[in-house]
């Protein structure tokens, strides 16, 4: 694990609890950039949008802001201002997709959700997938390179923490939510999930002794982590066996983990 060889579960527990003690999970808003120009301002730019329009639109979302309670705005659960220019019909989805591409300066995909569903690459968690609103495209062996698509702008923390679990250079496009929500959906209808999760754990040590746990059962010749805003996620690699994902939920601003444990497959 990160380097360093442990020849019994109870040296890797050890120094798995040294490193959840230090890992703190990180807010979305945290990890998203900040853009020079915002999205009413780049369509309005564009004459998708007028002023009027965009006037109307911000005015709505902030009436609805003021309408929720403060736990639901930390969750992130208000309607962005691209959600409500095609509620009210001034923008379609194309025209955010297409405007949100351009203030995270990188390519839209415009293929079919059938493309994104293909399951030809399945090393990322599923709960990560739906968390974040993304899913891998493409991987192109020959330069070591995967294609992954955003719906609602590029979270760069989860790329590299996808480029030190799996070793691959990233690469990200934007994707309409319609066509990302098929595509998870079909890749789940087709694959199901075999990603062990783990919603809610008492504390650093049972979350330590669980991985270890699980470490010595499959025989794991090594242990990755990474930690991907509000969860960690663990990759057990095993030599001639598919690696096994462990996904933990850890609440932001929380010192430690919560109390309930669940998980999606047995081993």
């Amino acid at each position: 694990m990160q380097g360093a060889r442990y020849c019994r579960t109870e040296c890797l527990e050890l120094a798995l609890v040294e490193f959840l003690g230090r890992a703190r999970a990180v807010s979305r808003r945290a990890a998203i950039a900040s853009h020079r120009i915002p999205l009413g301002l780049l369509l309005l730019s564009r004459q998708q949008l007028t002023a009027a329009q965009l006037r109307t639109a911000l005015e709505a979302q902030s009436a609805a802001s003021r309408g929720r309670s403060n736990s639901e705005s930390e969750n992130g659960s208000e309607k962005k201002i691209g959600a409500w220019l095609q509620a009210l019909g001034f923008a379609t989805e194309q025209q955010v997709t297409a405007a949100l591409a351009c203030q995270w300066s990188c390519p839209v995909l415009r293929s079919g959700p059938g493309v994104l569903a293909s399951g030809r690459f399945s090393s990322i968690p599923v709960l990560l997938m739906e968390s974040f609103q993304m899913m891998p495209v493409e991987l192109v062996e020959a330069t070591g390179t995967l294609l992954i698509a955003f719906s609602e702008g590029v979270d760069y923390t989860l790329l590299y923490a996808i480029e030190q679990m799996l070793g691959y250079r990233t690469e990200a496009c934007l994707v309409s939510p319609s066509t990302l929500q098929k595509s998870l959906q079909t890749r789940a209808r087709r694959l199901g999930s075999t990603d062990v999760v783990f919603d809610r754990v008492e504390d650093v040590s049972e979350c330590a002794h669980i991985i270890g746990n699980y470490s010595a059962k499959i025989s794991a010749e090594e242990v990755r982590l990474a930690r991907c805003g509000e969860h960690l996620w663990i990759r057990l690699e095993r030599l001639r066996h598919e690696a096994v994902n462990l996904v933990l939920r850890v609440p932001a601003g929380s010192s430690q983990f919560s109390v309930r444990s669940s998980q999606s497959s047995a081993l």
